[in-house]
């Protein structure tokens, strides 16, 4: 290594990570891990030893057919799970995810069962229902400055009622419109499946290249190729496997679509938008972000819209899986198992810090625990037991990590 560079890195820490051979690698994980700062890698590992273990239990586990049933089966949790996600970002919770989800499904059955409504309209309307609910939650709280843990606990009974009053006698609703069944029951084929990956990674690609051309031209420094061309690679080649499975059952799934679309959709508007950084900015410092001029009450309003939408999305993707809608929709575990997913995922309970995709991550955590028990037949406490230890895990990683990065601060 050349004089100068080791200048370069004595006057950047942040560039340690960069440092060629395996000490610099290993350096760079120390003092990530110090800091709190390992990201998405302690739950990816934890995933392929919960993949692991079930597999030497029952070998079924990583058959195709399982792990597409497992992506068919977290695509509505996860996808309230991402809208969770917006929320703790501002350092908030809402606890009336769950309701919100099975309204909104009733909401669109209703419409096309008792209304004959067609379902592109009734699709429309329970998503509405849910965003205007969000909009309830958003301005409740920036306006009457009531805590978001009150006006959500209490949307949660609420809404509940609400859900339990739109049904009225009828008890369940059996969907039969072919596009709101088809949103979980098609399969693309392999065709159209590795193209969608083709585009998928050139879109991957592209986005990081544009990422290295204006650090560059911002005259920042710039990682090392080797390290973009990882960022690109790994999970080109995880989308390149998932699909191998899927074309290996019954095609790609357009539930899952929906599912990573979404996470897709919302981690670019998180990472690339001034939105997403005034998002950022309000769950960092509230106060800091009005002075510098960040509409705080907008920004909050409009993440609960969104946190709602997406919960009456994956309502309806729920409805759609069952083909029918009754009294228990969006209750019993779906709340509870979607914060999970994404506190476990690595989206921190302080607010500030996560991403969409820790909403994927966790959902294939939380399922695949599920998933695997009822495989070796094991009972609903033991896998209660588990899921909530694994939550109580991530939850102490989060503060651990919380607690590392203030200390590095204060160093």
């Amino acid at each position: 290594m050349s004089t100068n560079t080791v200048n370069q890195y004595a006057r950047d820490p942040r560039l340690i990570a960069d440092a060629p051979g395996l000490k610099g690698v290993l350096d760079s994980y120390r003092r990530r891990l110090s800091q709190g700062e390992l990201g998405s890698l302690p739950v990816m590992v934890g995933l392929v030893v919960i993949w692991l273990i079930f597999y030497l239990s029952n070998d079924r586990f990583l058959s195709p057919v399982n792990l597409t049933n497992l992506m068919l089966q977290i695509s509505a949790m996860g996808t309230i799970s991402v809208g969770l996600v917006l929320v703790l970002l501002l350092g908030e919770i809402d606890l009336s995810a769950g309701a919100v989800s099975g309204l909104a499904a009733a909401v669109m059955a209703m419409l096309s069962v008792k209304h004959q409504l067609p379902g592109v309209p009734s699709l429309l309307v329970g998503l509405g229902a849910g965003a205007a609910v969000g909009l309830f939650h958003g301005l409740w709280f920036t306006r009457m400055r009531v805590p978001t843990f009150v006006v959500t606990l209490a949307g949660q009974l609420g809404w509940q009622g609400a859900l339990l009053y739109v049904l009225g006698d009828t008890g369940t609703v059996n969907l039969n419109d072919d596009l709101i069944v088809s949103l979980t029951g098609t399969f693309f084929s392999p065709a159209i499946a590795w193209t969608v990956t083709v585009l998928a990674i050139g879109i991957l690609t592209a986005v990081m290249l544009n990422g290295r051309r204006r650090r560059a031209k911002a005259g920042l420094p710039l990682a090392p190729w080797r390290s973009t061309l990882m960022a690109v690679g790994a999970p080109s080649a995880v989308l390149i496997a998932a699909m191998t499975v899927f074309t290996m059952d019954r095609g790609l799934p357009l539930a899952v679509v929906i599912f990573v679309g979404l996470a897709l959709m919302l981690e670019l508007m998180l990472r690339h938008t001034r939105f997403g950084r005034h998002t950022f900015a309000v769950g960092g410092n509230a106060e800091a972000a009005r002075r510098a001029g960040i509409s705080v009450p907008g920004i909050r309003t409009t993440i609960f819209m969104l946190a709602s939408a997406l919960a009456a999305c994956g309502g309806i993707l729920a409805a759609s899986r069952l083909m029918a809608v009754n009294q228990s929709s969006g209750s019993g575990d779906v709340l509870l198992n979607a914060i999970a997913a994404a506190v476990i995922g690595g989206t921190s309970l302080f607010g500030g810090r996560g991403s969409a995709w820790s909403a994927l991550l966790g959902a294939l955590v939380i399922g695949s625990i599920s998933n695997g028990m009822d495989l070796l037949a094991l009972s609903s406490s033991v896998k209660f037991m588990v899921t909530g230890g694994v939550l109580l895990v991530a939850a102490s990683i989060d503060a651990l990590s919380r607690k590392g990065r203030q200390a590095s601060g204060r160093a």
